[in-house]
């Protein structure tokens, strides 16, 4: 009988991934957006951004703005951010370092990645506690970090084999990745600022370069995630984008595994595709998957006018993560590499700790799900007001362990698996941790991640009271944040 169970379970599995590979998706949104997202991305809830290129060479901007956007800056005389500009600032730099006559495409030649070691950047991020990244095969300036044909089309070598390091940086990190836990993604721009078809004849772009280049780079490297951007002046319809995704989705080498994003053409942000994306954001909570995507400063692209001040402490970067998965988001949290392929050592160091706290504290962060409120709030004003286009990472510490008078702060962040509840502090309690709104079971168990034995509590009315042991600094489990499990607690009615 038991033979005969296991033969029908088989069966069933057997019948259900086979629906799934069957699957047909249509050109449409209304059907692209009944696939499922993978599970893997949902579960992972932290990501490495890295943004590398030619403008890894100069990597100047002024303070509050993407240095990435170099090219554009330059050649439009704009500028766009955090600070009062007079929109020149990057062609005056560009005039008086390079001189008049030294256009953008001549940094290709001095993006070198001589010092670029696949394998010690893949170790990196595997220790930091990623589940994947997303290098930037292609940016706005259209410059390939791989191979391929159409990078060319624009009448000039302009791709990483021919032009600078001569080598195929998107392989070389895509085998290197593979061979860790870290799944392997790829931002994709589907625009240019400068190719002349871009700017002349935007469907001959869709059509005889975007289409094909995109298809190339799925194909070659089987990326599990691939990041879209650079949509927006394009409906998606005249990007062709849900033809694209169909093929994605139905024919690709990646069909049945790959995640997507949600920026696939103007007006589909948030409302179509895969998961939604925000960038710098606050306070978003959604209904599917999303996530939050900032630098450790303010730029994605190195930028060598952020200073230590500039960089946000591993304190903020581990409340930071902790927020948005409370939430129920991932965070993607960018670093730029310079244009020798050396991640900057500040950049290693944060990432180095934020692996460190996750080593003790994964359990509450990877697999988990919203509990029935994300956070406990103290007295107070709870209203932030957001001052500043991008808005810095300092403000989970105001929201925190550095509030402004009068102001409330979060004092517990809640994540869940199950009936298993985690309350994590961004302050380690003084005796006592008084938690709002829980009802615990008669087979209710309080831990604190990384210390031996349970902790006792009562429970007073609508809240618990645990008694939390005294350590000394060097008996503590972790730094930045505490995590007390709460074991089969029941839920709130």
């Amino acid at each position: 009988m038991k033979n005969k169970v296991t033969l029908i379970v088989v069966v069933m599995l057997l019948g259900i991934q086979l629906t799934y590979a069957q699957q047909k998706y249509l050109p449409t949104w209304e059907s692209i957006d009944k696939r499922p997202i993978p599970q893997w991305f949902d579960d992972a809830k932290f990501g490495i951004f890295i943004h590398w290129g030619p403008y890894s060479v100069p990597a100047w901007s002024p303070k509050g703005t993407y240095s990435e956007w170099y090219q554009y800056w330059m050649q439009s005389r704009s500028l766009f951010g955090n600070g009062n500009f007079k929109g020149d600032e990057v062609y005056q730099h560009h005039r008086k370092t390079y001189g008049d006559h030294f256009n953008y495409y001549q940094f290709g030649d001095m993006f070198m990645a001589d010092q670029f070691d696949a394998d010690e950047w893949a170790a990196l991020f595997e220790e930091a506690g990623a589940k994947y990244i997303v290098l930037t095969s292609k940016h706005h300036d259209g410059f390939t970090l791989w191979p391929n044909q159409q990078a060319n089309d624009r009448g000039y070598k302009w791709n990483s084999m021919e032009v600078g390091p001569k080598r195929d940086l998107v392989g070389e990190l895509s085998t290197a990745v593979n061979k860790t836990s870290v799944k392997m993604g790829l931002y994709y721009s589907l625009y240019e600022w400068y190719h002349p078809w871009w700017q002349n004849d935007k469907k001959r772009f869709v059509d005889e370069h975007f289409i094909p280049q995109f298809k190339d780079l799925v194909q070659t490297y089987e990326p599990e995630l691939i990041w879209g951007d650079g949509d927006w002046d394009l409906k998606p319809e005249d990007w062709k984008t849900p033809e694209v995704i169909a093929w994605l989705f139905n024919e690709s080498k990646v069909k049945d595994k790959v995640v997507i994003n949600d920026r696939w053409g103007d007006g589909v942000r948030f409302h179509h595709g895969g998961y939604y994306t925000t960038e710098y954001g606050a306070h978003e909570e959604y209904d599917k998957p999303w996530e939050e995507c900032r630098g450790m400063g303010f730029s994605f692209g190195y930028n060598q006018n952020e200073d230590a001040s500039d960089y946000n402490s591993t304190r903020a970067l581990i409340l930071l993560l902790i927020d948005v998965v409370s939430r129920g988001g991932n965070l993607l949290l960018d670093i730029g590499p310079d244009a020798r392929g050396n991640i900057p050592p500040i950049m290693q160091q944060r990432l180095k700790d934020m692996g460190a706290w996750l080593k003790v504290n994964g359990e509450a962060i990877y697999g988990t799900k919203k509990w029935d409120k994300n956070v406990q709030w103290s007295v107070g004003d709870q209203k932030f007001e957001k001052t500043t286009h991008y808005l810095g990472g300092d403000y989970i510490l105001k929201q925190t362990v550095n509030p402004e008078p009068g102001k409330a702060v979060k004092e517990l962040f809640f994540t869940s698996k199950g009936n298993d509840l985690y309350a994590i502090s961004p302050k380690y309690p003084k005796g006592k941790l008084i938690i709002k709104g829980v009802k615990p079971s008669k087979n209710t168990k309080v831990t604190l991640l990384g210390y031996e034995g349970e902790l006792s509590y009562i429970k007073e009315g609508k809240k618990m009271i645990v008694d939390v042991p005294f350590l000394t600094f060097d008996e503590l489990p972790c730094q930045h944040a505490w995590t007390f499990k709460i074991s089969n607690v029941n839920r709130l009615k």
